[in-house]
C-alpha cells in the first residue's frame, strides 16, 4: 500500500469548487483535484431530511498532506461540516505515483 489518499470533498457550488481546488494544488496539498458536477446527496443534518445538488471533489494527496488539507478545507468551505474523507490507494501506476510525489513536494 502507498502513503496516497484519494480524499472526497463536495461542495455547493462551481465557484467554490474551483476556488478550494485552486488553493489546494497551488499550496501542494493536492496534485490534482477532479471537480465533477451533477452529485445529487439525500442526508440527514440537525435531525432533518436533505436533498442537494452538490458537486464532488476527487483529491489527489498523501497522508502526510491529509491533515493540512482538511484543515485548509475547512477554512475555505461554506458548510459548517465539510465532508472530506480519504481513501487509501493501494495500488497505482509507478510513474503517477512518482508524478504526486514530484507535485506535492515543497
Amino acid at each position: 500500500m502507498s502513503d496516497k489518499r484519494i480524499v472526497f470533498i463536495t461542495v455547493s457550488s462551481q465557484e467554490e469548487a474551483r476556488k478550494i481546488a485552486r488553493a489546494l494544488v497551488t499550496e501542494k496539498l493536492a496534485a490534482c483535484v477532479n471537480i465533477i458536477p451533477g452529485v445529487s446527496s439525500i442526508y440527514t443534518w440537525k435531525n432533518e431530511l436533505c436533498e442537494d445538488n452538490e458537486l464532488l471533489l476527487i483529491a489527489k494527496s498523501s497522508a502526510e498532506k491529509f491533515p493540512a488539507l482538511a484543515g485548509r478545507v475547512k477554512s475555505l468551505h461554506s458548510y459548517q461540516t465539510p465532508e472530506v474523507i480519504a481513501m487509501p490507494v493501494v495500488e497505482g501506476a509507478a510513474d503517477y505515483l512518482k508524478w504526486m510525489d514530484e507535485a506535492l513536494e515543497d
